[in-house]
């Protein structure tokens, strides 16, 4: 796992005495020893190595936080240097995301001009209203810091400032009423807040964790609560990093899942370290023994310690492994874990509480009533258009305001009002390999050229006269469902529709013209490659998409685009495969489980077929599968579909608990039992102990949907048996 993002100590000292403080209050106490500042010499080699690595690892984009101690304490003009040599030597290899974390007691104009120059994002720590507050973020002199605070986020909530304002950060102390912090934190208004449970350890555990069994738990769903009412206001990360890990998607935080660490600290001293909370566990947890001047991030990502936090379930103790929450609590925090018998192959401290935590926000998200989708396929389909919609809805309210997606909505937008073009825009908002992206631009920087080609894509198809422009920093622009138009470099590109197709002008004044396709059917342009499809008897055409560049969300990697040859040759042996499976299988397209592919991407040789990310209709099929494999697997495979896209729009269990997991795996066995094969009848007596065990769980356990799959899956067990 790269390096991604990196924790820059800028200044080793604080002006304020936060008696929680993991730096200067806990057990390691190695920021006696390092300079104050950091020295020029030492960030020109941070700058240099992660430039190096950058480029050697072939990143995108890295993240750089400048951090302390108080890295304000540093001065504007030495904070100016510093963002100035960052960028310099980051800027041209990868897109660079700096950010700066603060107490905000110095942020003032003269700082934020400085960070408004580097285009440098700002969270600040403030853990609630002047009483909460002031119970441990007092100064050395015992005053409070809380007015400051308020007075600097003013300033940066001004509209010169506010684009870099990235959020609050708050320590849990259950000893404050959370919703009295949880308001006076959202009445600041912050883009996003955090909620972080004071570091510990089994030697050394949590204030207050003897006066209840699960007080963290108790006083963070308090605070779920009240932002429910509030009707989600910003993203809490904690709530939801476990609202997404429920429902089988990544953590969002390093506190919870079992997402692979990808950070590195470096000290003033231009010394490599692991996560800073380590220093809670004992003197020296988080030291590595490297240093920029000796070694590189590459070396630094392969060491024992890093690689140890990488592990995903292996790396979480044997009691972790068994819990039913473990993908959404991920062990706890890794320093969270520690005791001086076993090191940290324990639970976390803190396990009680986050198991309490996980399973009663699972609790309040379920969904209970019967989903039409759990009954008809139409109906499946169709709710799985109406979540890509609201994903798309979701990013215009993130890029509205530019005038480029401006534009791009109001085409949407009209195509979506007319009944003669809608279903051209559905066909695009449909296509599998949309949503990865939408996904993606969820948690990250938003791909807005995609989304700019799906908009032109929609109006393609529906033969509306539209202009779109942006500016595109690939050689390529992809249309989904249609195909790639090749440029002759980056730059601004302007795609101009008509009823006939489209023109493609390009250039910083787009004075030079390209010529794409007229899609038609009139003459192709040599710089235009549209996608192929295959033509089945008795069904809708297939899409062969080896080209989006979100069609990377399978188990194993796609091909690159195929060359006319292989086009042909794969092709060529998916019709074999569907007429052997029509052969053998006269009705494989009926039945609620019935395969429904609209999408088939190309994978590596010998990847064989496998479900992607994309949703219900996307199927990546290696280049080389067999036909029989393809017949044993495919209507497998559509049975699991199914279940995946149910999961997607609808509740079927209480989220992480048994019966959920029961379900998945009766489902797949009988995926095995249903063809006539060496594994039907192993595959049957497992689904029928699993139907055993569900029966005997508790009947709330399961929603109305899930209660109905389940008697489902018990009939087509029963008539199998038969």
């Amino acid at each position: 796992m790269p390096i991604r993002e990196v924790v820059l100590k800028i200044h080793s000292r604080c002006d304020l005495a936060c008696d929680h403080c993991y730096v200067y209050e806990h057990a390691d106490q190695s920021w006696r020893g390092r300079p104050p500042v950091i020295s020029e010499e030492t960030l020109r080699q941070v700058a240099r190595r992660l430039a190096a690595y950058v480029t050697e690892s072939d990143l995108t984009s890295v993240g750089v936080i400048l951090h302390g101690g108080e890295p304000l304490l540093v001065g504007p003009a030495r904070l100016r240097r510093i963002c100035a040599e960052l960028t310099r030597a980051l800027a041209p290899v990868a897109e660079l995301d700096l950010r700066i974390h603060t107490n905000g007691v110095r942020l003032d104009r003269q700082h934020l001009d400085v960070l408004a120059e580097f285009q440098v994002k700002v969270g600040v720590s403030l853990d609630g209203d002047r009483a909460a507050n002031d119970r441990h973020r007092r100064d050395r002199r015992g005053r409070s810091s809380h007015e400051r605070v308020l007075k600097a986020l003013e300033l940066l909530r001004l509209p010169e400032y506010r684009h870099l304002y990235q959020g609050l950060l708050c320590t849990v102390d259950v000893a404050n009423d959370p919703v009295a912090v949880h308001d006076a934190l959202t009445a600041l208004a912050p883009p996003s807040l955090d909620y972080l449970l004071p570091h510990a350890t089994w030697q050394t555990p949590p204030p207050g964790s003897g006066e209840t069994s699960t007080p963290y738990a108790d006083w963070l769903l308090t605070v779920f609560d009240r932002w429910e009412e509030q009707g989600r206001p910003m993203q809490v990360r904690v709530f939801s990093s476990v609202l997404s890990t429920l429902r089988g998607g990544p953590a969002l935080t390093e506190s919870m899942g079992l997402g692979p660490a990808d950070l590195a600290v470096i000290e003033t001293d231009g010394t490599f370290e692991q996560a800073d909370s380590l220093k809670t566990a004992f003197h020296g947890a988080a030291a590595t023994g490297y240093d920029v001047f000796r070694h590189g991030f590459a070396e630094f990502a392969r060491h024992p310690g890093v690689l140890a936090r990488q592990a995903g379930i292996k790396g979480v103790s044997e009691t972790c492994r068994r819990c039913p929450v473990v993908k959404s609590c991920g062990g706890g925090l890794y320093a969270h874990r520690y005791s001086a018998e076993r090191g940290f192959d324990n639970p976390s401290v803190y396990c009680a509480d986050l198991r309490s935590f996980v399973e009663g926000v699972a609790e309040r998200i379920t969904h209970r009533p019967l989903a039409p989708a759990v009954t008809s396929r139409d109906e499946l389909e169709l709710a799985q258009l109406e979540l890509d919609r609201t994903l798309l809805a979701e990013m215009n309210m993130i890029l509205r305001g530019s005038p480029e997606w401006d534009t791009a909505w109001r085409l949407l937008t009209s195509l979506d009002s007319d009944v003669a073009t809608t279903e051209q825009l559905d066909t695009v908002l449909a296509h599998p390999y949309l949503r990865p992206s939408l996904l993606q631009s969820r948690l990250g920087p938003v791909d807005l050229p995609h989304l700019m080609g799906a908009a032109v894509a929609a109006a393609v198809r529906a033969r509306v006269e539209a202009t779109l422009a942006w500016d595109h920093t690939d050689l390529s622009v992809h249309l989904p469902t249609l195909g790639t138009v090749g440029l002759s470099r980056p730059g601004r590109v302007e795609f101009r529709v008509s009823a006939d197709g489209f023109e493609v002008l390009q250039g910083p004044s787009a004075q030079q013209k390209e010529q794409g396709n007229q899609v038609a059917g009139a003459e192709v342009d040599a710089r235009w490659r549209p996608l192929a499809s295959l033509v089945l008897p008795g069904g809708p055409p297939l899409l062969l998409d080896d080209a989006d560049p979100y069609r990377d969300c399978y188990p194993t990697s796609p091909t690159p685009p195929l060359g006319s040859s292989d086009a042909d040759a794969f092709r060529e042996r998916l019709r074999t495969a569907y007429a052997l499976l029509t052969e053998r299988v006269p009705d494989w397209r009926e039945g609620i489980n019935a395969p429904i592919t609209s999408t088939i991407t190309p994978l590596r040789a010998g990847a064989g077929l496998h479900l992607g990310r994309g949703g219900l209709k996307a199927l990546g099929v290696a280049v080389d599968f067999d036909p029989e494999v393809f017949v044993r697997e495919l209507l497998r495979l559509g049975r699991r579909a199914r279940l995946m896209a149910l999961r997607q729009v609808a509740e079927l269990s209480v989220p992480g608990n048994r019966a959920g997991q029961l379900l998945d795996l009766v489902s797949d066995d009988m995926g095995w039992a249903v063809p006539s094969t060496s594994r039907a009848a192993e595959a049957w007596h497992r689904a029928g102990r699993a139907l055993e065990e569900l029966a005997a769980l508790p009947a709330s356990d399961l929603t109305e949907t899930g209660a109905y799959l389940a008697d489902e899956l018990r009939s087509e067990w029963t008539a199998l048996h038969d």
